[in-house]
């Protein structure tokens, strides 16, 4: 609107130049004009600053999507393999069990049998019934022969059977990674979509940002233009001149000034990722090494990991570990430095350190590291509750 008013201005005084004599501009007008002309130029600077801060975002933010594909690739063929592992396992658990089957059939007509003939008396009448010492002898043999053929054949069974079990432990165990993994998968799908939408969303604001201030550009030039020219077709008396000083040294603000007031460690752990925000990343598994610290590249778990170390203090970088270190308290009593859970794609699938004021700190998927509030939207509809205490 000022730059309407004042165009608006410039443009009738000239228009009634051709008329009549321009009237002196005063000296206060001069420096209003200054004044906006000054701020129209601290604005295209700080708009400068923003198109460069959003296409670094979006190039960390690319990389991540790239990084990010990369570890669904690999988990897609994990997942592969562990399924080709299974079908191998069922087809010699279907062998054992048909083993075991053919083998309770012998062992039950061997029982049948030997209900039938007497048991242990037949046994006995065939060793009595002999006609010679050697042919006792024999007789023994073929009798120990059998009964140590049944018992091989028992034992076996047994072998069989405790084989089966472990490799059907196995077999369950393997299913139960493998829907772990397709949920940690699914997880990062859905991460990489939101990022995919973050990133197209940010193109899009710079491409807009950058066409509207282009114009403003042409508009200020233009300004200035008709500015220096009025007042030059003005006439001059020393009268209407005096020194006047500009303000030029507006402060704009530059990002999150929220901090949090205390001492030792918790005030450690909550400050230490403000640096990061506004220039972070989300990436699945980041935050674990010192290039993607360096380069503000979190996931939630590795950037609260890495937060309480800033402290000296040494926690777990997995949302499974982080949820059962440290005292759980109830929701009611959390406190600044205290770890927060959601559950997002699973059950705590996401974590955070509450900051005091209903909100915390974390590097969320849309966003990299930033201040998100827990008490209204969809952070409070997925806060379950558990709120684990680390330092008292």
């Amino acid at each position: 609107m000022k730059k309407k008013l004042v165009t608006l201005s410039t443009t009738f005084m000239l228009g009634m130049g051709s008329l009549i004599a321009v009237p002196a501009v005063k000296a206060d007008t001069i420096d209003s004009i200054k004044t906006e002309i000054s701020q129209a130029q601290k604005d295209l600077t700080s708009i400068q600053a923003q198109k460069a801060d959003l296409e670094a975002q979006i190039a960390r933010m690319e990389q991540a999507i790239k990084d990010n594909s990369v570890k669904m690739e690999e988990a897609n063929i994990q997942m592969a393999e562990t399924q080709v592992e299974i079908d191998r396992l069922n087809s010699e658990i279907t062998v054992i069990e048909e083993r075991i089957a053919s083998r309770t059939e012998i062992l039950k007509e061997r029982a049948v049998s030997f209900q039938e003939n007497g048991g242990d008396v037949n046994y006995l009448e065939v060793i009595l019934g002999s006609k010679s010492f050697g042919d006792f002898i024999d007789r023994i043999g073929a009798v120990v022969t059998i009964v140590e053929a049944d018992q091989g054949i028992i034992q076996d069974h047994e072998n069989d059977k405790k084989e089966l079990e472990v490799m059907q432990s196995s077999v369950e165990q393997k299913m139960t990674d493998l829907t772990n993994l397709k949920t940690e998968l699914e997880g990062m799908q859905s991460q990489t979509e939101e990022q995919k939408a973050q990133t197209e969303e940010l193109k899009a604001k710079l491409a807009s940002e950058e066409t509207d201030k282009l114009a403003d550009i042409a508009n200020y030039q233009e300004q200035i233009a008709e500015l220096q020219a009025a007042a030059a077709a003005a006439p001059t008396s020393s009268n209407n001149t005096k020194n006047s000083t500009t303000n030029t040294g507006a402060t704009v603000p530059t990002g999150n000034s929220s901090s949090v007031v205390g001492s030792g460690s918790i005030s450690t752990v909550i400050n230490a990722g403000y640096k990061y925000i506004g220039n972070s990343v989300y990436v699945f598994g980041g935050g674990r090494n010192a290039s993607d610290i360096a380069n503000g590249r979190f996931d939630c778990s590795g950037f609260v990991s890495w937060a309480f170390s800033q402290a000296g203090v040494k926690v777990g970088a997995s949302t499974e570990v982080l949820k059962n270190t440290g005292t759980r308290v109830p929701a009611s009593e959390m406190r600044p430095g205290d770890m927060v859970f959601f559950n997002t794609y699973k059950t705590d699938g996401h974590v955070g350190i509450y900051i005091g004021g209903g909100k915390f700190i974390g590097s969320q998927s849309s966003t990299g590291v930033a201040i998100a509030n827990m008490s209204s939207g969809y952070w409070a509809q997925t806060f379950n509750g558990r709120v684990m205490r680390v330092i008292n």
